[in-house]
C-alpha cells in the first residue's frame, strides 16, 4: 500500500473533509481527491461516503483504520529512530507550549539558544491543547500536567504558584475583596471551560458563586490582558503577574502550586538538537525567579 495515499486517508477520517485535510498535509484539495480515488481503485472498495456534513467511513474504511495507523506508528518510529541518532546540531525542531509560557519563559531562551546554535530552526506551537509527541506533532512539550505514557520521558522543571491579580483601577472601583464570601459585589475573569474547568467554581480556593463573571478567555495571555484592563479579578501566575507593573496582588498568602514539566519522547532523547534545546528551557526554568518554595 502506498504510505502517500495512506496518510492521506487518516487525515481524511481525522477531519472530515477534503479541504481540512489538504491543509493539514498542506498539499492541495485536488491532489487530496486523486489520492483518495487511487487508493479506492487499487483496494477495490469505497473507503468514505460523502455526506452533507463530511466524510464518513464506510465498513471498509473502517477496516483500513487500525492497519493504516499502524502503518502510521510504525513510520514515526523510524522517524524519531533516525531523529535519536543524529548528532547535527542543526535542523528543525517543534517545540510546543501555551502562550504565556511562550512569552514569558521560552522566547527568551530561544534567544539564547539562537547565539549559540544558530543553525537550529525552532517551530514554535502555542495551544492550549495538548499536542501529541507520538504522532510528530512535537518534538518536546512544556507541559503542566504529567503525561503517562511509557514512550514519554519527563523532567520536572519548576513548581510555581497562581494567585489572585486585579488592576490598580479596578481595586480603586471596587475596593479590595474580603475572604470567605465568595467575591460577592466582585467581578471576575476566567478561562472558558474547554481550557480549565476548575476556575468555573472558584479562584485560589475561593468561590467564586457571588462573583459577576465578565469575560472568559482561552488563552493565559489574554487573561493577562483581560485583568489589566480592569474587567475583573483573575488568577495569573505569580512569576508574571508580581512582574506587572499595572497589577496588584490580592490576598498575598493565597497561592495555588502547580508544576511544570518538560517532555518529549524516548527515541529523540539522544539527538544532539532537540537535546540543545532541551537543555535551554531546562537552564531558563532553573534561572527563573518564583516567591513559592521550589
Amino acid at each position: 500500500m502506498d504510505w502517500d495515499n495512506a496518510r492521506i486517508f487518516l487525515a481524511i477520517q481525522r477531519v472530515g473533509t477534503l479541504r481540512g485535510a489538504a491543509e493539514q498535509l498542506q498539499i492541495d484539495q485536488a491532489t487530496v481527491g486523486r489520492r483518495l480515488a487511487a487508493m479506492e481503485k487499487s483496494l477495490g472498495a469505497r473507503l468514505f461516503l460523502r455526506t452533507p456534513s463530511g466524510y464518513v467511513a464506510t465498513p471498509a474504511g473502517e477496516l483500513a483504520i487500525s492497519t493504516i495507523e499502524k502503518m502510521e506508528q510504525a513510520a514515526d518510529q523510524l522517524q524519531r529512530q533516525m531523529q535519536g541518532i543524529d548528532e547535527r546540531l542543526c535542523g528543525v525542531v517543534r517545540v510546543a507550549a501555551t502562550d504565556t509560557m511562550a512569552k514569558h519563559v521560552l522566547m527568551p531562551a530561544m534567544q539564547q539558544l539562537y547565539a549559540v546554535h544558530p543553525n537550529i530552526r525552532v517551530v514554535l506551537t502555542t495551544s492550549t491543547q495538548v499536542s501529541n509527541l507520538t504522532r510528530r506533532e512535537a518534538d518536546l512539550a512544556v507541559r503542566s500536567l504529567r503525561p503517562t505514557s511509557p514512550d514519554l520521558i519527563s523532567r520536572h522543571l519548576k513548581r510555581l504558584a497562581v494567585g489572585l491579580y486585579a488592576s490598580r483601577a479596578y481595586l480603586e472601583r471596587l475596593g479590595m475583596p474580603q475572604p470567605g464570601n465568595a467575591l460577592a459585589g466582585h467581578e471576575v475573569v476566567i478561562y472558558q471551560r474547554a481550557v480549565s474547568s476548575t476556575q468555573i467554581e472558584s479562584l485560589c480556593g475561593e468561590s467564586i458563586a457571588n462573583a459577576r463573571v465578565t469575560m472568559e478567555v482561552s488563552s493565559g495571555l489574554m487573561l493577562i490582558e483581560a485583568v489589566a484592563a480592569g474587567l475583573g479579578i483573575g488568577e495569573l501566575p505569580t512569576h508574571i503577574g508580581d512582574a506587572e507593573p499595572q497589577l496588584v496582588r490580592v490576598w498575598p498568602q493565597r497561592s495555588e502550586p502547580y508544576d511544570m514539566w518538560l517532555v518529549l519522547h524516548d527515541d529523540l532523547n539522544r539527538t544532539a538538537r532537540v537535546r540543545a534545546v532541551a537543555d535551554t528551557i531546562v537552564a531558563a526554568y532553573t534561572q527563573l525567579t518564583e516567591n513559592q518554595p521550589t
